[in-house]
C-alpha cells in the first residue's frame, strides 16, 4: 500500500488522520512542522504528501515551494489541507504547487477519493 507523509502540527488532527489512514491500509509517516516535512519529502520519498498549510517554522506554502524546487522530491503529489474554505484558498494552493486541496475538518471519503486519483496518476507516470 502507498506510503503517505502527513505534515501536521496539531497533535489531535495528526493522530486522527494517521489512524484512519492506517486502518485503510496506508503506511504513514509524520512530520510536525514545515521544515521537517521538506526534509522527510526527500529522505522518505512518500507516494503522497498531505500538507497542512498553517505550520510552524516553515508554512505549508513555503514547504510546498521548497519541495517543488527539490529534484529528488518535486514529483511527489501534494494535497493541501486547510481550514480555509474560500475558492481563492484552493487557487492559492494550486498556484503554490499543490496537486489538490481539501478542507478541514477532513471528510475521509472525499480525501481518499482525491488521494486515489493522485496515486493512480503517479503510478502511471
Amino acid at each position: 500500500m502507498a506510503n503517505i507523509l502527513i505534515v501536521e502540527d496539531d497533535e489531535m488532527n495528526r493522530d486522527m488522520l494517521s489512524r484512519r489512514l492506517q486502518r485503510k491500509g496506508f503506511s504513514v509517516q509524520i512530520a510536525v512542522d514545515g521544515l521537517e516535512g521538506v526534509s522527510m519529502a526527500e529522505t522518505v520519498q512518500p507516494d503522497l504528501i498531505l500538507m497542512d498549510m498553517s505550520l510552524p517554522k516553515l508554512s505549508g506554502w513555503e514547504a510546498v515551494s521548497a519541495i517543488r524546487r527539490n529534484p529528488l522530491a518535486n514529483s511527489i503529489p501534494i494535497i493541501a489541507l486547510t481550514a480555509h474554505a474560500m475558492a481563492s484558498d484552493r487557487q492559492r494552493a494550486l498556484e503554490a504547487g499543490c496537486d489538490d486541496y481539501d478542507t478541514k475538518p477532513i471528510e475521509l471519503p472525499r480525501l481518499l477519493e482525491k488521494m486515489d486519483k493522485l496515486l493512480v496518476a503517479r503510478s502511471r507516470s
